[in-house]
């Protein structure tokens, strides 16, 4: 598995909350949910290379 970027992400206490709630009701943790959505946001603006993996993590 390769090397994952880390940095500081502030998000209003309302927007985590949401975030919480969504990533429990899809078994991710609340970075996993980011990830997965934010993955997802550049697949949808064809911004991620076509074939190219990462940004996922298996669905339960």
């Amino acid at each position: 598995m390769s090397e994952k970027k880390r940095f500081l992400l502030r998000l209003d206490d309302r927007l985590y909350a949401v975030l919480e709630k969504w990533a429990a009701d899809e078994l991710r943790s609340v970075n996993a949910q980011i990830e997965y959505l934010l993955a997802e946001a550049a697949r949808r603006e064809k911004r991620w290379p076509s074939g190219q993996a990462g940004g996922e993590e298996s669905r339960p």
